[in-house]
């Protein structure tokens, strides 16, 4: 079972840009598991801006906007998730799933590598919504919490500098 490191923070606040600086102090084969599908031109825009960040990173991308636990992925790897908001988008608006099925799907990710590096976005609040929209954002607070507490570090981003919520990143890579 891999060690799971946790970034978090609102979108803008270089959380996918510190997720990298991360991984790039570790040695071994690297994945970067992508779960945003291209809809729009701002999606596309910003997957644009991601595959320059990390193009000297020496990453194998993987497009997963589902079932990450399914990758092929090297065992004992490194992987980076990106990200989780977007995998648990997909999984309720497209196949009925929820916090249980996405953490799952995780966890079957993290077995198989030897440290996963999520990122996900924080400080979405559910007042003001109904339906669906305030299911999700429930269930995204409620995944990121259980990510969180299954963690050896998380961190939140704010401004574009981190904030060590929980661990020591330095004893971990």
């Amino acid at each position: 079972m891999g060690t799971l490191i946790l970034i978090s923070g609102a979108n803008g606040s270089g959380k996918s840009r510190y997720a990298e600086r991360i991984v790039a102090r570790t040695t071994g084969k690297r994945y970067y598991v992508a779960t945003m599908r291209p809809c729009s031109e701002e999606n596309l825009q910003r997957i644009e801006k991601h595959r320059e960040q990390r193009k000297d990173l020496h990453f194998t991308t993987l497009e997963c906007p589902h079932q990450v636990g399914a990758a092929t992925v090297e065992t004992g790897s490194i992987v980076l998730l990106e990200d989780v908001s977007n995998l648990l988008a997909n999984a309720m608006f497209e196949r009925g799933g929820d916090e249980m099925s996405v953490c799952a799907d995780i966890e079957a990710l993290l077995a198989h590598c030897r440290l996963l590096v999520a990122v996900t976005i924080t400080g979405l609040n559910a007042d003001g919504y109904d339906g669906e929209t305030a299911a999700y954002i429930r269930a995204l607070n409620g995944l990121n919490q259980r990510l969180h507490d299954r963690a050896a570090a998380s961190v939140t981003m704010k401004d574009g500098a981190p904030f060590a919520e929980k661990g020591d990143l330095n004893e971990i890579i």
